[in-house]
């Protein structure tokens, strides 16, 4: 199993007698889970589990969900604190100007004139425009991943080229 996984959802807890399984969501996408029914299960320590996805059912913002041998509270709990995962191959096709929040990360950031700013850490959400968070040498940015504010994106080699206005750089 080589593949490289993209995680939809992450079990916080389990609940009831059958061993169901509570997951925050991390999809943008949650109708995904009409489809899919095998999943790998990356725990704590890295090991994966290959699972079949009986039933599921969101509640309250979150998935429930039942697998296939965890029929039990105590078997459910083995699940607990992992991500569950598909095949990259499998994730949701994107528009072209579209990005997944992994594929962001870890990609340089430099200015337009070729100034290294850093690399993307993470992609903040704040109900408006996404917030690249990008961890300097000396300090961290935080730049509006705008498509007049970066204009070029290159996941494919990790970089994004930025036109910052005047002042954003500075704080």
């Amino acid at each position: 199993m080589d593949q490289n996984l993209v995680a939809i959802a992450k079990i916080v807890k389990t609940r009831g007698l059958r061993g169901e399984a509570v997951a925050d969501i991390l999809t943008d996408f949650p109708e995904r889970f009409e489809e899919t029914e095998n999943v790998i299960a990356v725990l704590p320590n890295g090991e994966r589990l290959e699972l079949k996805i009986e039933e599921f059912r969101f509640q309250k913002g979150r998935i429930l969900l039942q697998f296939d041998s965890y029929n039990s509270l105590e078997k459910a709990e083995n699940l607990r604190n992992a991500e569950i995962c598909i095949p990259e191959d499998e994730a949701v096709k994107l528009e072209e100007d579209e990005f997944f929040d992994w594929e962001l990360e870890n990609c340089t950031v430099e200015t337009i004139a070729g100034e290294k700013l850093g690399t993307v850490k993470e992609l903040m959400r704040t109900g408006g425009t996404e917030i690249l968070v990008v961890q300097g040498k000396t300090k961290e940015y935080l730049i509006p991943f705008a498509e007049t504010i970066c204009p070029h994106v290159d996941v494919e080699n990790k970089l994004i080229k930025v036109d910052p206005p005047e002042g954003l750089l500075e704080f």
